[in-house]
């Protein structure tokens, strides 16, 4: 018999196997290493260079001629540690945003419930499950904003200031945070956060409606519950998720990066003015740029990241059971 945990408890349940999925899927572009925490270090030490090369290439797009391009050169300009800007914001921003996610994802499946009539132990069919998600998203979003603001502006700190539209300064994620309380105050984290939950809103919807619509063609062909397809079908559901959602928002997701990074000028335009001077004056293919890094990443990534969930989850679920 199955006893179904407090509220309260499944939503720690849901927190803790967010924050230890996306530890999995930071993981999972590291080589092996037989200690989590090493592994932890490792794969965002791995996966770092790939998500500085996508911010500077979405905020200068004729600056790099592609995704190789953009690595020698900042390798040539600022050497290794140029890779590397923003590794603890990003962490943070990974973890804080999955953990947050999850515990809202699996509170938001029962808000569908609800708004269905259904009983609180139903079943929710793929596109149920994919409104929460998107749902979801919009409280994962206030606490994605403030760190990945801090994480895209030490990318591009090395362009800003050798272009000249902004002074020399210390590249610290202490002196990029005293920089934005001082000048900007407290809502100067939120630069970009109507653009990011733009971004986030549909790309979730994608993410989880993807998933569960993988994972239930494998349950179907395999002649078995989703919960029970194995190892190798939730990696890929997963990356196949992670590849959807960002082929559908990637524009957004480069419009909001301009705007984080130009925000450091004092006099960046809001999402729907810096979308339409991109497209009209640096051409559609520019809401694109730094999207192969981002392809490359992802897939194992998120692949990673649902196993973690999931077995983490079932886990824990497992001290219910009578």
């Amino acid at each position: 018999m199955t006893m179904a945990p407090h509220p309260v408890v499944q939503a720690i349940i849901d927190l803790s196997a967010g924050a230890i999925g996306r530890f999995s899927g930071v993981c999972a572009t590291a080589t092996f290493c037989p200690l989590p925490v090493l592994g932890g270090a490792a794969c965002v030490f791995s996966g770092q260079p790939l998500d500085t090369a996508k911010v500077k290439m979405q905020t200068f797009p004729t600056l790099y001629r592609g995704f190789v391009h953009c690595v020698v050169s900042t390798y040539k300009q600022v050497g290794v540690r140029g890779l590397y800007q923003g590794t603890t914001p990003a962490l943070m921003a990974n973890i804080a945003e999955n953990s947050v996610l999850f515990m809202s994802y699996g509170f938001c499946q029962q808000v569908i419930r609800f708004a269905a009539g259904l009983h609180k132990d139903a079943v929710l069919s793929d596109m149920q499950k994919a409104c929460a998600g998107s749902v979801a998203s919009i409280f994962s979003s206030l606490v994605l904003c403030p760190t990945e603001l801090v994480k895209c502006r030490l990318q591009a700190m090395y362009e800003m200031e050798v272009s000249g539209r902004i002074a020399k300064t210390h590249n610290t994620v202490w002196s990029v945070v005293t920089s934005i309380m001082r000048n900007e105050g407290p809502q100067g984290f939120f630069q970009g956060l109507t653009t990011t939950i733009a971004r986030e809103v549909p790309g979730y919807f994608c993410f989880f409606g993807a998933y569960e619509l993988c994972r239930t063609g494998f349950a179907d062909y395999m002649k078995c519950d989703k919960d029970d397809i194995g190892v190798a079908p939730i990696v890929f559901s997963g990356g196949f998720g992670g590849a959807c959602l960002w082929l559908v928002v990637y524009p957004m997701d480069c419009v909001k990066s301009r705007i984080q990074v130009m925000s450091m000028t004092g006099k960046q335009a809001g999402f729907f003015k810096t979308f339409m001077t991109i497209a009209r004056s640096e051409g559609v293919r520019a809401l694109y740029s730094g999207l192969t890094p981002t392809m490359v990443r992802t897939f194992p990534a998120n692949g990673a990241l649902f196993l973690g969930y999931e077995a983490s989850r079932k886990l824990m679920m497992k001290q219910f059971d009578d």
